[in-house]
């Protein structure tokens, strides 16, 4: 008796199209079908409940003849636990679907989406607080069955350990996780919305700042004496003269740099608003870059990480730093250096406007912010310079005379 011939490699891969759709059958129902197109489609015949059924298993070259077969036997095997494959592929599409409906699946959709329009610090942040505070609660429940009330049951646990900023921003995240699945039609509506003034509104709580200038010059002493790295150092004492937010600091790089036209450009991504900052810089600020120069010019960042030149100084080594100081956290913090300038030249008398600009604070107003990413330069410059000499006559110790800024022809 002739023994039965199966399917080969070579006999898949040369079977050509003809004028109607044709099958080769291999061994247990698995069956190749070639279409008139050249499409090659694998197919298991089987038999349940009584009923002849087709079901698919993937497309050829995708799915080479060895894989078909493995494909072939798991679906024999549900079988002969009397489950139909077709019906069990239905139900784990719909499980799938299901699952990809969770709050926390369509939060990290949106998150992966939007992060890119985030600073890296953002990204991780908020990602972060949904992780410890919202998944544990509602990660695993379907979107657009989530109510107003459960929300605030897991926002209210939030405030309850006195988190009370947290709770709210977390109100903002969980907010447009429900606006982005009312988008993509996963629910209805955002619950969120439901909640505003539901939250404690709590006691703003600014960052720990010196402001007076008497202690201001004790801390330019202290920083001039830090016996930490030249590299911390340098930063510190940018800090001041900067007052740019922390984490634009110690990412700042080189080629941000134009020492001669004495200016540092600052690149959308990395501010807080997202767009892109000039900082005019005094002649002290240039003297301390042109010193750390060569201790760190050959590499990618000005501040670069004790471990690695690929990695710039941790988020936590201008607080230590101070804390090696002598300053607590109720003291003083590096983002303190940004309520003492505002502070002191507010009261000095330079415009808001001037001093809100070299802060990078958004503007509400889009025209005056249109307006404003371009002007107040050469205000900002005499500004910063000014701000510089203040406080090098502050450290001096000689007896402070306010200084009332020039006006600009």
């Amino acid at each position: 008796m002739p023994t039965k011939s199966y399917l080969t490699d070579i006999a898949v891969k040369n079977a050509k199209p003809g004028p109607k759709p044709y099958k080769m059958a291999d061994e247990r129902g698995l069956v190749l079908e070639v279409r008139p197109n050249g499409g090659k489609w694998w197919r298991l015949r089987y038999r349940f409940e009584g009923k002849e059924k087709m079901l698919s298993l993937g497309v050829y070259p995708d799915v080479a003849l060895k894989e078909a077969r493995e494909r072939r036997d798991e679906a024999r095997k549900l079988l002969a636990n009397g489950v139909d494959p077709s019906q069990a592929r239905k139900d784990g599409k719909a499980l799938e679907a299901e699952q990809a409906d969770t709050f926390e699946a369509v939060a990290r959709e949106w998150h992966a989406r939007i992060a890119s329009s985030w600073t890296e610090r953002t990204a991780k942040t908020n990602i972060s607080r949904l992780e410890l505070d919202v998944f544990p609660f509602l990660g695993r429940r379907q979107i657009k069955e989530i109510s107003a009330s459960e929300l605030l049951a897991v926002l209210r646990r939030v405030e309850s350990r006195g988190a009370e900023e947290t709770a709210r921003r977390l109100r903002t995240l969980c907010g447009q996780v429900f606006r982005y699945a009312v988008a993509t039609g996963r629910c209805e509506r955002d619950p969120a919305s439901d909640l505003r003034g539901a939250l404690s509104k709590g006691k703003p709580k600014n960052f720990a700042s010196i402001t007076d200038p008497r202690e201001v010059a004790a801390l330019l002493r202290a920083i001039d004496g830090y016996s930490g790295t030249p590299e911390t150092q340098a930063a510190l004492k940018l800090a001041p003269l900067t007052f740019v937010r922390p984490g634009e600091l110690r990412r700042a790089e080189w080629s941000e740099f134009d020492l001669e036209a004495a200016e540092w450009r600052i690149p959308a991504e990395k501010m807080k608003m997202r767009e892109a900052h000039i900082v005019p810089l005094s002649k002290q600020a240039v003297a301390i870059l042109r010193e750390l120069q060569p201790l760190t010019g050959r590499g990618r960042y000005c501040f670069p990480s004790g471990r690695t030149q690929d990695r710039p100084m941790s988020e936590n080594t201008i607080n230590a730093a101070l804390r090696r100081l002598g300053y607590s956290k109720e003291e003083m913090t590096g983002h303190g250096f940004r309520a003492m300038a505002s502070t002191l030249l507010h009261e000095q008398g330079w415009p808001s406007d001037v001093i809100e600009r070299q802060l990078a604070h958004a503007e509400r107003n889009k025209v005056k912010a249109a307006y404003n990413r371009a002007g107040h330069l050469p205000e900002r410059r005499k500004m910063m310079q000014a701000w510089a000499e203040f406080l090098a006559v502050l450290k001096s110790g000689v007896k402070v005379v306010p200084i009332h800024r020039e006006s600009v022809s």
